[in-house]
């Protein structure tokens, strides 16, 4: 058997099989493609809406980007348009060095005015804008970063009557309240139907908040009922840990490890919880987090410590198993072993019971 798995892993990869690997969207994450659709090729697919909701820097946003990286290197996404609403000032990252040249190139803002781009600064122009792209006729891969970071024009007009009062001397009564969650209901509603006719996708960043009220949650986001209701996929984003090295006598951070739950799946029904390592200097180190899951789903033993990679005869530290993946381009192959091991997983987790309907 073992024999057998290593020539699967081994043989040489056609066109179509990496055609075939690249009809939906990757998230440049392997272990959360299989956590979203327990494919290794693809976690999003044309058509969806997936909100996003972490912590502060806890990489949501790198993964969003990562998302655009992988459209600007699959064939399927070449007629996309690809679209950074960057409406939070806050992604200043290097985008060649992190997410390549195509991208680069291709990156768009939702508008310009001039050489200017222009971003969301209501959930009223991200719906103008969004309606735009679609009108234009060409799919595309829009991110919103973020919901928490645009306003509505009704609590713009709110602050305007509180100012012009307070600086009256005068009273005014009601408050700010939470404008976006109508407007979400309204926009997602109509906007849905019309992801999938163009076989587009929307990625919603949300920010974390406290949950203060009563329930069981002890983190909320902003913005309303709607954007969980309407996502094909939502995914929470923490700070699992620090990546930490010692350096010169002191330890430094590198980056962190980012646990990622999926709590709404549409695609599978299956809420997983995965860590992705993200490094200051590398970003999505996808082929560590393989290793990584290999070793702690105990398919690859330690001696040591070594690791004993046996399909691919290698007895390595960590880093160098690493090292050597790369070095020979057997990511793939890595990816086919992981999905492999993930989905005899899953495939364990079945009840298995006479139907009730045959």
């Amino acid at each position: 058997k073992m024999e057998d798995l290593k020539k699967q892993l081994r043989a040489p990869r056609s066109k179509k099989q990496k055609v075939l690997k690249s009809e939906s969207l990757s998230t440049g994450s392997t272990l959360l493609n299989l956590a979203c659709t327990g494919h290794a090729g693809g976690g999003f697919s044309m058509g969806d809406y997936v909100s996003v909701v972490g912590d502060s820097v806890s990489g949501k946003t790198f993964l969003a980007l990562t998302c655009l990286a992988e459209a600007s290197i699959n064939p399927n996404f070449d007629k996309h348009r690809l679209i950074y609403d960057n409406a939070e000032r806050g992604a200043r990252m290097n985008m060649e060095k992190f997410f390549g040249k195509r991208l680069a190139d291709r990156l768009e803002s939702p508008a310009k005015d001039g050489e200017i781009p222009m971003f969301s600064e209501t959930v009223e122009d991200f719906y103008f804008f969004v309606d735009d792209a679609i009108k234009q006729g060409d799919p595309f891969v829009y991110i919103l970063d973020s919901m928490d970071s645009v306003a509505s024009d009704a609590d713009l007009a709110k602050f305007d009557e509180l100012k012009d009062a307070h600086r009256a001397g005068k009273q005014t009564t009601g408050s700010y309240g939470d404008g976006k969650a109508k407007k979400n209901s309204e926009g997602l509603r109509r906007l849905i139907p019309k992801l999938a006719n163009t076989k587009s996708i929307l990625i919603i960043i949300s920010q974390t908040r406290d949950n203060l009220g009563f329930g069981f949650e002890k983190k909320s986001r902003s913005g309303g009922h709607a954007l969980r209701f309407y996502a094909t996929l939502e995914l929470w984003s923490s700070t699992e840990s620090k990546i930490k090295r010692t350096v010169k006598g002191k330890p430094r951070q590198l980056g962190i490890n980012s646990k990622v739950q999926i709590k709404k799946n549409r695609t599978t029904g299956a809420e997983r919880t995965i860590t992705v390592p993200i490094y200051h200097s590398h970003g999505i180190d996808d082929i560590g987090s393989c290793v990584a899951y290999l070793i702690d789903e105990k398919h690859w033993a330690k001696k040591g410590t070594r690791i004993v990679a046996a399909e691919f005869d290698l007895v390595q530290s960590e880093s160098d198993l690493i090292k050597t993946i790369e070095a020979n381009g057997w990511e793939d192959r890595l990816r086919e072993l992981v999905e492999k091991v993930w989905n005899d997983i899953e495939e364990a987790c079945v009840v298995k019971r006479k139907s009730r309907y045959e």
